[in-house]
């Protein structure tokens, strides 16, 4: 059975003075304490009450991926001319998870934040005071004391939001859905967004039956309109119900009992629907809340400083010149989920790494080396057809001001990208600002096309102009060509040639 017992492999100090202490063990803490201290003979503690490497290692991202992979394997034979279609085998895609997530167990982790210099104080950390943090023991028989000499940041990630009407209902969250032991029959996904649209596939592909019921009228919304539209044909392809204008008024579960990490919460659940033909009841083995997520940070003791939570959320970018944004006092950074910036890890790493230099750069004197002017937010949904989107949406691109320009192309547009399988369905587009002449946005929408979005995000970055792009020569036959046929589907005055 899955666990998320942490390993007890480290030993806390009653009493612990370092340079900067970090209260979140995730990919952003530990990169934030690796990028302020390496190179120096600075120090660092992370605190961490579960497991060194946080939601996405073992709750998130890693096992989802390592769900959704084999699937899309098997779906691209599924689409090519001689192969036999190669079937799903629940229990291997099962233990393949198993091993990503190292069997819930962190001692590499912690052998590897050790190896960097980090000393891993386990328990439950809050600020009590200045640059003071109280550690207690999971089950509460022992305190440390540790004081940052430097600073302390906040990099306690996020939790899943649960609507009033579905608590009682004990409903899975996104850490049973990637953690699931028991396969069930007939399963209810509540939610449009990434969480809802990935779990759909992966748990379709195990075998459930899915239905999700999604409140507005469109999935994954934020992104490009045909984006939506593309998952939902997928989702639809797979065997999955997608029922728009849907919103949950309640339920209730014949027996509700918590029974671990991805295990069957008790008897049926019967939901109370409403929708444009009226109320009604759905009835399911299981039901996944992908409602969302907010910051964690009820009880990091903010208000020990005269601080909320709303003080710490949307900070400003850091500089070399004051590493926080009002009201924070200087010695206080947040990070990633907690401060309410994009929840993604990537995304989290990269502002850690940027505060982490700051924090390195003030006890060192070095310089640092300037931000760029546009720095985009990458993001991939692990769907079949994958989503891929950096930098503005068409819509967002006009509402920010600019006069825009698009480019869109079938997916399937180029050799490269149609010898991916016979029946390629998917859309590529580019947001191009007509006046600077440069990229703004792009979104790709088909398979693998994660793989496309790095000289979208390098484009953006680098404020490299349309018409210079052109000379960028892609391999042939590869999907990147589909860079050449939106180049060419710009007007002639913006591309050149």
């Amino acid at each position: 059975m899955a666990t998320d017992a942490p390993s007890t492999s480290t030993s806390s100090p009653a009493d612990l003075t370092v340079d900067v202490v970090v209260l979140g063990g995730g990919p952003v803490g530990e990169n934030v304490a690796q990028y302020a201290i390496e190179g120096t003979d600075l120090t660092a503690a992370i605190v961490e009450t579960e497991l060194l490497g946080g939601e996405c290692s073992y709750y998130a991202c890693i096992p989802s991926k390592a769900l959704l992979r084999p699937p899309a394997v098997a779906d691209a034979a599924a689409h090519l001319p001689g192969i036999t279609t190669p079937e799903i085998d629940r229990a291997a895609l099962l233990a393949r998870r198993d091993t990503w997530v190292s069997q819930y167990d962190d001692a590499g982790q912690v052998a590897w934040a050790e190896g960097a210099g980090m000393q891993v104080v386990r328990g439950y950390g809050r600020i009590v005071g200045e640059r003071e943090v109280l550690v207690e023991a999971a089950d509460g028989s022992t305190a440390t004391r540790v004081h940052a000499r430097r600073a302390v940041v906040l990099a306690t990630g996020s939790e899943a939001v649960i609507p009033a009407p579905l608590r009682e209902l004990l409903p899975w969250t996104s850490r049973d859905a990637t953690g699931v032991r028991e396969v069930p029959e007939d399963l209810v996904i509540i939610g449009g967004g990434v969480v809802a649209v990935e779990a759909a596939t992966w748990m379709a592909a195990l075998g459930s039956r899915v239905r999700l019921l999604v409140r507005g009228s469109s999935l994954l919304s934020g992104y490009e309109p045909f984006a939506g539209t593309h998952v939902r044909d997928a989702l639809r392809g797979l065997g999955v119900d997608v029922q728009f204008g849907a919103s949950v008024l309640g339920g209730e579960r014949e027996q509700a009992r918590s029974t671990g990490l991805g295990r069957l919460h008790g008897g049926r659940v019967t939901l109370q629907v409403e929708d444009a033909g009226g109320r009604r009841e759905v009835s399911a083995d299981e039901v996944l809340a992908a409602t969302g997520r907010r910051p964690r940070l009820a009880d990091v003791g903010l208000d020990s400083i005269g601080l909320t939570a709303q003080d710490v959320t949307g900070t400003e970018s850091v500089t070399s010149d004051d590493a926080t944004g009002a009201p924070l006092p200087k010695w206080l950074q947040v990070v990633g989920d907690a401060s309410g910036d994009a929840p993604l890890t990537h995304w989290g790493k990269y502002r850690a790494r940027v505060i982490g230099q700051a924090i390195r750069a003030g006890a060192t004197g070095e310089a640092l080396e300037p931000l760029p002017e546009q720095v985009p937010v990458p993001q991939v949904v692990f769907t079949d057809p994958q989503v891929t989107s950096v930098g503005l949406t068409e819509q967002a691109a006009r509402e920010a001001g600019h006069e825009v320009v698009t480019a869109q192309v079938p997916f399937g547009g180029a050799a490269g990208s149609a010898l991916l399988r016979d029946d390629v369905s998917g859309t590529a587009q580019l947001v191009v600002d007509r006046s600077a002449r440069t990229l703004l946005g792009a979104t790709f929408v088909g398979p693998d096309a994660s793989e496309m979005l790095h000289a979208a995000t390098l484009a953006i970055v680098g404020q490299v102009p349309v018409h210079v792009l052109r000379h960028a020569v892609p391999s042939f036959p590869t999907a990147s060509e589909l860079w050449l046929r939106l180049l060419e589907a710009l007007p002639r005055e913006l591309r050149g040639g």
